[in-house]
């Protein structure tokens, strides 16, 4: 939450009325007023002297007003606090309840369910100074109203400062790479510092939840690349992984040709007839080769016996 954004939230906490009175209020007020305008023609149809004719009228004025002002009703997650010559009652409602015009007041009006507060620090440090904008929601709940009315001036605008102030330390306190991994133990140091400030409000705090993580574009680029080399080096480590077990099977499989060169002989001349099946294919063999496997000799057989044989009669 910026500073903007949180003055703007105690301007609209502070600029909300005390509306709270009731339907049935205003409906007793509307009767007894009509009942007193009755009373009145009634009386004065009567000729009953003006000064006889003001009593019932203004008492049922006065009665008109005092349930106008006097009949409260609080929602079922509402509690209100009453105030008696400026010092502390009770807590009322939910439900309809009676005060004492101009002897009692409820200034505030707790509201019990649970309540989501967004804030965030932006351009803050982290412990190896990189500046982060981090954006976290805050939900919590009031579970003592008087403390929430008594020990706070308004505890709406306490708290969002409080989660504020709590994100930002936590923040210089932590490594950019923890906070970019290590957010679920970032939302339990959030929520137990925010707690640990806001028990005495008579507020606690269920859970903080981080949503987003902003860094520099500059750094977001360099840890891309940072990342892609890691993956480049360990797609080569596996490729030498791979080449080297392939190097130990071929060192496991030349011990069987060690003592048998016929063997040996029969496989490589496997590995030029697989070579020479395909079609197109060129194979370029060493002399030494040649001269090892005897293929001159065998050629040479091969072409003969190709000569001799007989020719097909036309």
């Amino acid at each position: 939450m910026t500073h903007k954004s949180a003055q703007e939230l105690i301007k609209r906490s502070k600029a909300q009325p005390d509306l709270h009175i009731p339907g049935m209020a205003g409906f007793l007020f509307t009767l007894f007023m009509i009942a007193a305008v009755i009373c009145a023609l009634v009386l004065d149809s009567m000729n009953v002297p003006d000064l006889w004719i003001g009593v019932p009228v203004l008492g049922l004025i006065l009665i008109a007003t005092y349930l106008l002002l006097a009949l409260k009703i609080a929602s079922q997650w509402e509690k209100a606090i009453i105030l008696r010559l400026g010092k502390f009652l009770k807590l009322a409602g939910p439900g309809a309840f009676w005060i004492i015009p101009i002897v009692d007041s409820t200034p505030s009006w707790i509201d019990h369910r649970v309540m989501v507060t967004p804030f965030s620090a932006e351009k803050t440090l982290t412990k190896d100074t990189v500046p982060v904008d981090v954006d976290a929601v805050l939900f919590w709940v009031v579970w003592d109203a008087e403390k929430a009315a008594l020990e706070v001036a308004d505890y709406h605008a306490a708290i969002a400062w409080a989660a504020q102030t709590a994100l930002r330390e936590v923040i210089g306190q932590s490594m950019l790479a923890d906070i970019l991994v290590g957010r679920a133990r970032m939302d339990a140091d959030l929520q137990k510092i925010i707690d640990e400030r806001t028990a005495p409000w008579g507020i606690t705090v269920q859970s903080v939840e981080i949503r987003d993580v902003v860094i520099p574009p500059d750094l977001e680029d360099a840890m891309s690349r940072q990342a892609q080399a890691e993956r480049e080096r360990q797609a080569r480590v596996i490729l030498g992984e791979s080449e080297k077990q392939i190097a130990e099977s071929f060192a496991e499989a030349s011990k069987a040709y060690t003592n048998n060169p016929t063997a040996l002989h029969l496989r490589a001349m496997n590995m030029l007839f697989e070579g020479l099946k395909e079609k197109g294919a060129l194979v370029i063999v060493p002399s030494s080769a040649v001269d090892t496997m005897n293929l001159g000799g065998i050629s040479g057989v091969v072409s003969l016996a190709q000569q001799n044989l007989p020719t097909e009669k036309k």
